[in-house]
């Protein structure tokens, strides 16, 4: 029998070798297969019993697609949403102002563009959507068309055209269904978040808390199912005087069990047993899974990909003391930094666009989460004795004061 094996070793081992492929992360589901058949081959030589056993196989993953990130991401995960949401929502709540570099004066166009980006949207919607791309898949695409107007385009819609010695970018292609439009490099802002592994795209938070997300709808797929059948089957079936089953006896039975009870769907489902059939348990309870504690540490892996505590989207966590100690750290470690990045990228894009020097100024006194920060701040200034009043007043940004003669 160790013959056997070995030879079945030496024979898969060869054939994905020649087809490049890594034996030991392929080999398994094969090997186990013909295991499972070469035991019931002997167990069926004896006059015994057969079983149909059902193991843990490789996680089947989502793929890291535009739509099922969107749809498995956004759509079905409540954290992931709330997450997306919370951090889109601050960075387009924050007040702005476009200021030229050569005298310190609003520019009004650059001002008027940015309240009011096109017809169908303000300047607070359209950030939203920006930011939202770049968490969803790491890129956002920004287009003023000949109308003078900005429109956020759908991050899979768009694809990248290398110049000849593809070291930049030469253009954009927007397409939309079968039709295609080409779009000039100076007319698109692309803003990306940094990806180690492709030269065009970034990589996105959703993109590395997908794992988690994958674990966290399963288990809630699974406790819908579970309440849906009132009942979970998981073990060995055992099939008494097996050596009057054929090989298609055995094989529709092995393919009637996984077809009606495996996967999370099928969860909770009562198995009816008849004809000398008998089931053995051998899975684990719901008690023994400890799903609330699992779904719970999952949670906080999808917040932490995003820089999110998690009591800010509903999950306890003792690392803050109080609501507002989080939100006062998300929004300097994770909000800031990215607002901050955002702001350069439009005020660098923009001067370009329309020939003027501008600075976009992130108005942050406006901010209600900062207010701890902007009263420490004013103590400290205030209790600086080495400092005249003018100098504070110039730190704080205000004008200074004009003295008496």
């Amino acid at each position: 029998m160790i013959s056997i094996f070995k030879k079945i070793l030496d024979f898969y081992k060869k054939i994905y070798e020649h087809e490049g492929v890594q034996y030991k992360n392929n080999i398994k589901n094969t090997m186990e297969a013909n295991v499972l058949n070469l035991l019931r081959h002997f167990s069926a030589r004896r006059k015994g019993s057969f079983f149909a056993y059902h193991s843990v196989s490789d996680p089947r993953w989502t793929p890291c697609k535009y739509e099922a990130l969107s749809e498995e991401g956004f759509q079905k995960n409540v954290f992931a949403y709330r997450a997306i949401n919370l951090i889109s929502r601050s960075i387009s709540s924050i007040p702005l102002m476009v200021k030229k570099v050569d005298d310190g004066k609003e520019s009004e166009i650059v001002t008027k563009v940015l309240e009011r980006p096109n017809n169908h949207q303000s300047r607070s919607s359209f950030l939203e959507s920006v930011v939202s791309y770049l968490m969803i898949s790491g890129n956002a695409f920004v287009h003023h068309d000949d109308n003078g107007e900005l429109h956020c385009l759908r991050s899979d819609r768009v694809q990248i055209v290398p110049n000849a010695y593809r070291t930049a970018v030469d253009s954009y292609v927007y397409g939309v269904d079968s039709s295609k439009f080409n779009l000039k490099n100076e007319d698109v802002l692309h803003l990306k978040l940094f990806n180690p592994l492709n030269d065009w795209y970034g990589f996105s938070p959703l993109q590395a808390a997908f794992r988690a997300i994958d674990q966290y709808n399963e288990m809630s797929n699974h406790n819908l199912a579970v309440m849906q059948n009132g009942g979970r089957p998981s073990g060995c079936l055992v099939v008494r005087n097996a050596e009057n089953l054929t090989d298609e006896q055995r094989a529709q039975l092995r393919f009637d069990i996984q077809n009606a009870y495996a996967g999370s769907k099928n969860a909770g489902k009562v198995m009816i047993l008849e004809g000398g059939l008998e089931w053995k348990e051998m899975g684990q309870s719901l008690k023994d899974l400890d799903f609330d504690s699992g779904r719970n540490t999952v949670a906080r892996e999808i917040a932490q990909a995003f820089g999110v505590p998690p009591v800010l989207i509903g999950i306890q966590d003792s690392a803050f003391m109080t609501y507002k100690e989080a939100r006062l750290h998300f929004w300097e470690d994770t909000v800031l930094p990215l607002a901050e990045s955002i702001r350069l990228e439009f005020a660098n894009w923009l001067s370009v666009k329309f020939s003027e020097h501008v600075e976009i100024i992130l108005d942050l006194d406006a901010v209600h989460a900062l207010s701890s920060r902007r009263e420490s701040l004013w103590n400290k200034i205030s209790s600086a004795d080495f400092l005249t009043i003018n100098e504070k007043r110039e730190i704080l940004g205000y004008l200074p004061i004009k003295e008496k003669e």
